[in-house]
């Protein structure tokens, strides 16, 4: 797949620095903001953002991951929220029109929640792989518990040995093991590849810990009635950590929705698919400014 080379742009948000890239594509048509998942950073949004055509896409590293440091009141879903707000308002800024917002699991909560408290910053919506399953609660809720405590081990022991709990690699390549569902041994080369690149560029063990709170407390299904918004949705039927049973009940409930169901894929599309997740984003965004 032939994609863009990114080139870093930068915002300032309430003060804090945010790092980011663009794929440019020279197009006076309304940007593309995207939100990555947890762990990663813009990294793994790449070849989606390389293969949307005829915008402008904008790729963040969230406060406390990647480049971008936490936030100085520490990570929250109210801390998040209002960074993102902040951050579409300086894309609206400099580039003179709002951008399209989308958010890839972990990301896919946090916009969605922005969305509803603040129906301003997005007036259409994309989620990828949205989180619509509790993870407290129901058959993953004791995976997640084992989670929970492994994260918080690693924020509560000693340097360097928490840290190196965290950023192991054969934990690291387990976790990568587990979400990838191609066959293709090029592909699952490429996806550990960049998971053993960009799993472990957090910036410290206590901002991962908290995040991780967030991305287990919450769901996009929380704040379903408030999305009224144009909402594209793509997910993938062999999704483990968002099972599609419930991406589908959750997609019924919005009041104006396209969901692009992808089938033989599971939580990776943005790895496994983002031919097909751009092709439905670009078809979704045409004729929307």
């Amino acid at each position: 797949m032939s994609v863009s080379l990114p080139r870093r742009i930068d915002f300032t948000v309430d003060g804090h620095r945010t790092a980011a890239w663009l794929h440019s594509s020279g197009s006076t048509s309304r940007p593309v903001l995207m939100v990555h998942g947890f762990r990663g950073d813009h990294h793994g949004m790449d070849l989606i953002a390389g293969a949307v055509r005829g915008r402008d896409v904008i790729v963040g590293d969230l406060p406390g991951f990647g480049l971008s440091p936490p936030l100085p009141a520490g990570l929250s879903l109210d801390g998040y929220c209002d960074h993102l707000a902040g951050l579409v308002a300086e894309v609206t800024s400099r580039w003179q029109t709002a951008p399209i917002v989308l958010g890839h699991s972990f990301g896919s909560i946090l916009v969605a929640h922005m969305a509803a408290r603040r129906p301003d910053t997005a007036g259409e919506l994309i989620l990828i792989n949205p989180i619509t399953s509790p993870a407290l609660e129901g058959s993953a809720r004791l995976l997640t518990a084992l989670t929970r405590l492994y994260y918080g081990l690693g924020a509560r022991l000693p340097e360097p040995i928490g840290h190196q709990l965290l950023a192991n690699p054969v934990i690291v390549r387990l976790m990568s093991e587990v979400m990838a569902t191609s066959r293709d041994r090029g592909l699952r080369r490429y996806i550990h590849d960049q998971h053993a690149r960009y799993f472990s560029t957090f910036s410290d063990r206590t901002s991962l810990a908290a995040a991780f709170d967030v991305s287990v407390a919450h769901t996009v299904t929380e704040v379903a009635g408030q999305l009224t918004m144009p909402t594209l949705v793509i997910a993938g039927d062999k999704d483990a950590i968002a099972p599609i049973a419930a991406t589908r009940k959750f997609v019924s409930g919005l009041s104006d929705a396209r969901f692009v169901e992808l089938s033989g894929v599971g939580h990776l599309i943005h790895y496994e698919r983002p031919g097909e997740a751009a092709s439905a984003i670009m078809e979704f965004c045409d004729g929307r400014g």
